[in-house]
């Protein structure tokens, strides 16, 4: 059977796991003999060959392990100080890596000799920031370009530069730049409500706030806490329980803002979140840092990002941001040790946690994801979230029966399942159907239809699965061809269709959709497996043949496997009828 679903489209995950950090052994070992002797993934530490760090340097970087990479070129530059190139390409791979204070020493050799470089003239420029030297740092941003991501980063900085040195006046007039700029005046006005508030303009801040809310359509998380603090401190607890709730009511399963709201009903107002300049700067290359994210610019934004920690080490939200960034490039122990360090009190601490758990899976170690996740379940009684992580680890890895009871466990922590549980509800469904739990599974797959009646995969899942039981054939065909229309560019859910049509009898028909699953998932070996047994019904015994040594060729499970080298031998008997 293909499972057409969250978990269908899952098959083959493990495989695609990134291998850990090891050398080039074809390429190196005339260099590194000794190191590509070893059967050891754990690198070796640089050697005395110039090239040889170098290149082993260039590989690490290449299979995005920076931290080995950085030791590599960091080794590299001490035997040729001189080299410009390797100077910022070790640059950018230290700071990269979040090795701030070594970035920044490179950072500085870099600008003594181009001045504009820059990543480097903002790593030093933040740096000067931060320690004090803002004469240092406003004279270095004059001579930056006015260009790329600077010409953004420019007016920021000056404007907080200028707030260090008391001229609030003058840090609104370094904004003005943003405002001629098509699309930043959202980021002047957040930058120009902040310094009022510094300022103790509250009035200001507050109309710039919400002139920020109507160019974004909506409060985000940031603006939330920032406005609600504004209120808080204002002696306006009404209105900032009431901007906390805005953000819940849009984000129902949201818990970041439990503390805000505990402190409202306790009288006790927040300090200022951005209370500085260095805060100042460090909230500017969030903002930037996360825009580039959204457009999918990851290695600026990590640039940034790190840039920010580095002004300000304990800022949960670009934590969060670089941590993201960090997985997206499948860099998981790093960015783990980016979540760890979260402050356990910041209401961000849960979930980073939770992400941990997740990635600690995905570098297999499901055993420690588990022990993590009974923890915080334990820590926490009322919380569903860790017992849902849990059985959605478990049921990626096919343990459906202990999956089953993880759900369990979760919905016993839910007084009244409500529509966002539909995900919960259809987890749950195939983890039991898996298991041979079918009424179970059917009333959860049902109850997910109520919440969400256009939901493809649960229409798909639930259809397939009362074909296969001979029940209710016209509902579920139907259901089928719905999720079909719904997700026409899905394989495995036109694969579905296409193999409940074989199921029930009409093969050109099953033909028609397999062949176009096929073009959809090349790679998958049960699609091509149907389309084969679907040709051999038409009497296409050649194509039918073909297709079965492609499915052979595509790793697919070991009874898939048995399945068609029968069908090679003996061909597909008229009685037949597959079920892969």
């Amino acid at each position: 059977m293909t499972v057409l679903s969250t978990y269908g489209a899952r098959r083959g995950e493990s495989s695609q796991r990134r291998p850990g950090p090891v050398l080039a052994a074809a390429a190196l070992a005339a260099i590194l003999p000794v190191a590509c002797a070893s059967n050891s993934d754990r690198p070796p530490p640089p050697g005395d060959s110039l090239v040889g760090n170098y290149l082993a340097g260039r590989h690490a970087q290449t299979e995005r392990e920076l931290g080995v990479a950085a030791d590599y070129y960091l080794a590299t530059l001490e035997q040729d100080p001189d080299n410009e190139d390797l100077l910022r390409r070790t640059f950018l791979v230290t700071v990269l890596e979040g090795r701030s204070e070594t970035a920044v020493r490179l950072a500085r050799r870099i600008v003594d000799i181009d001045s504009k470089a820059p990543f480097a003239a903002l790593a030093v420029i933040v740096d000067d920031i931060r320690i004090g030297d803002l004469a240092e740092a406003r004279e270095r941003l004059e001579s930056v370009p006015n260009e790329g991501f600077n010409a953004v980063m420019k007016p920021l900085l000056g404007a907080w530069i200028q707030v260090g040195m008391g001229s609030v006046e003058e840090a609104h007039k370094a904004l003005e730049p943003l405002s001629a700029r098509k699309g930043f005046q959202g980021i002047r006005d957040l930058h120009a409500a902040l310094i009022h508030e510094i300022a103790g303009s509250r009035d200001e801040a507050e109309k710039l706030y919400r002139a920020v809310e109507g160019e974004r359509a909506g409060l985000s998380l940031r603006l939330t806490q920032l406005l609600g603090g504004l209120y808080e401190r204002a002696e306006q607890p009404d209105m900032a329980r009431a901007t906390y709730g805005d953000y819940i009511r849009e984000h129902p399963m949201t818990r970041l803002l439990e503390k805000d709201m505990a402190r409202v009903d306790s009288g006790t107002p927040p300090p200022l979140m951005v209370a500085s300049h260095v805060d100042g700067v460090a909230e500017a290359l969030f903002g930037v840092a996360s825009s580039l994210r959204r457009q999918n610019a990851r290695e600026t934004a990590l640039v940034l990002g790190r840039l920010a920690l580095h002004a300000k080490p304990d800022f949960p939200m670009v934590q969060i941001l670089v941590a993201d960034i960090l997985e997206a490039d499948e860099r998981l122990e790093s960015a783990n040790t980016v979540y760890e360090a979260i402050d356990r009190d910041s209401p961000f601490a849960w979930a980073a946690r939770l992400r941990i758990a997740s990635n600690l899976d995905k570098l297999d170690r499901p055993d420690q994801a588990e022990r993590q996740l009974r923890a915080m379940a334990a820590e926490n009684p009322a919380l569903a979230e860790p017992l849902i992580d849990l059985g959605d680890i478990l049921r990626r890895r096919e343990r459906f029966a202990e999956a089953v009871l993880a759900y369990d466990e979760a919905f016993a922590r839910i007084a009244t399942p409500e529509p966002q549980h539909w995900t919960l509800l259809y987890a749950r469904g195939i983890a039991l159907e898996r298991s041979k739990q079918w009424p179970r599974a059917e009333a959860d797959f049902l109850k997910a239809l109520e919440f969400q009646p256009d939901q493809p995969y649960v229409l798909n899942y639930l259809g397939y699965s009362w074909v296969e039981q001979r029940r209710h054939l016209d509902q579920a065909l139907e259901m089928i061809k719905k999720a079909v229309r719904l997700r026409p560019n899905d394989g495995y859910i036109v694969d579905s269709l296409g193999w409940v049509y074989y199921q029930l009898g009409d093969f050109e028909a099953a033909v028609k959709e397999l062949e176009r699953a096929a073009e959809l998932r090349p790679e998958d070996p049960v699609i091509n497996d149907h389309l084969g047994d679907a040709y051999w019904k038409v009497g296409r015994r050649r194509e039918a043949r073909f297709q079965w040594h492609r499915a052979m060729g595509l790793d697919p499970e070991p009874d898939v496997l048995a399945a068609i080298q029968v069908k090679l031998a003996e061909g597909l008997q008229a009685e037949t009828v597959q079920n892969e």
